[in-house]
């Protein structure tokens, strides 16, 4: 009986449905083709790479500081006062912490600039992807990358040309 009824109200949704469907007129876009192959998009990457090489260098050279360090007082260790290696590892543990908060910091700083390059770029896909999807009188377009079937027309060809690539 339970059966019966979940069947039924599944045939009902389905039918229901089904005319909703055949009146709607659907596309898709292939987003991460179009992202992929945008000028704008591997400036902007360009940009970032730069930045993180940027905090890169500086990371490394703290890091070799770091070492050069540790191994200084490793080998004065035992020239020196209790009182001084004690200063000497808080020294070395307070370096340590700025390396850490300046890598944190760096990865912070790329995410937001990535965020503030990316997103005029999104906004300006979703316009044209818009744009074309209505011209061509549709009232769904959908990112094809997470279909399981795309066999209905595709659009990114016309959302390319209308980004100017």
């Amino acid at each position: 009986m339970k059966q019966l009824k979940c069947l039924l109200i599944a045939t009902i949704f389905f039918l229901g449905a089904n005319p909703i469907f055949a009146q709607s007129k659907t596309a898709h876009v292939e987003v991460n083709e179009i992202m992929s192959k945008m000028p704008a998009i591997l400036e902007a990457q360009k940009q970032l790479e730069k930045l993180r090489a940027e905090y890169g260098v500086v990371y490394k050279t703290m890091g070799e500081e770091f070492q050069t360090k540790i191994k200084k007082y490793e080998g004065e260790v035992k020239v020196v006062s209790e009182k001084m290696n004690v200063e000497r590892q808080k020294e070395v543990q307070d370096m340590e912490k700025r390396i850490q908060e300046y890598g944190q910091t760096a990865d912070n700083e790329l995410q937001t600039k990535r965020e503030e390059l990316m997103k005029p770029i999104q906004e300006k896909i979703i316009a044209a992807i818009q744009k074309v999807g209505k011209a061509k009188g549709y009232q769904y377009v959908l990112n094809s990358e997470g279909l399981l079937l795309a066999d209905g027309p595709n659009l990114t060809a016309d959302v390319k040309k209308e980004l100017g690539f």
